[in-house]
């Protein structure tokens, strides 16, 4: 597929998506999202991972904050992004409350960027990355800026997808060297895309 025509359909994949998460009531956001942290908080890579890198999110995404609480009480370090201005690039930083966070680019919450805070030691822990959308092999298609494509070739550790089931599509367009999450977690199921084998109702992918 030419390039402009991949562009035109990930705005129209943008733009679906984007619909129906506005659409959600708050009584289906809110039923989705406890279920997909309860998910995450059961995961083996969660239980052994002593850092966990994670996006904050906005009114139209999963939400993350109960996450990034939930962690915070189980006595992991958790690391927040912070876009570097002027760039495509971004950095994470250590938080030890929600509170630290201030709206930084795109109106998102970021952290304050205080060296002795830095995430160095990109080699390992979890890290959930955000999309509009993921496929059954672990492609996603994010907001366009381009910030996690850059950064995920440079993380070691495991990668994973959260995402509501409605916004979950067989296939996505990608390029060769995009990085796909490693297992997807959804409100009902969760999906291990290295081996494309779906779990129904489980808690547990290993």
């Amino acid at each position: 597929m030419p390039i402009g025509d991949i562009r035109q359909l990930k705005t129209r994949l943008r733009a679906k998506y984007r619909a129906i998460r506005t659409e959600m009531t708050a009584e289906q956001r809110e039923h989705c999202d406890s279920r997909i942290a309860e998910r995450v908080r059961r995961l083996w890579q969660y239980r052994r991972a002593r850092q966990v890198l994670t996006y904050v999110s906005t009114p139209i995404e999963v939400d993350t904050r109960r996450i990034i609480a939930q962690a915070l009480a189980d006595g992991k370090r958790v690391a927040v992004p912070r876009c570097i201005p002027d760039t495509r690039q971004m950095e994470f930083y250590y938080i030890s409350s929600l509170d630290e966070l201030s709206p930084g680019s795109f109106g998102v919450d970021e952290p304050q960027p205080l060296p002795e805070n830095l995430v160095t030691d990109l080699s390992e822990g979890l890290c959930i990355i955000p999309a509009f959308c993921y496929d059954h092999t672990g492609y996603r298609l994010g907001y366009g800026k381009g910030y996690y494509d850059r950064f995920l070739p440079r993380f070691g550790g495991n990668l994973i997808g959260i995402c509501y089931s409605s916004c979950v599509r067989r296939h996505l367009p990608h390029g060769r060297f995009d990085r796909p999450a490693e297992l997807l977690v959804t409100e009902n199921y969760l999906r291990r895309t290295d081996r494309g084998i779906a779990t129904k109702g489980g808690t547990n992918d290993g």
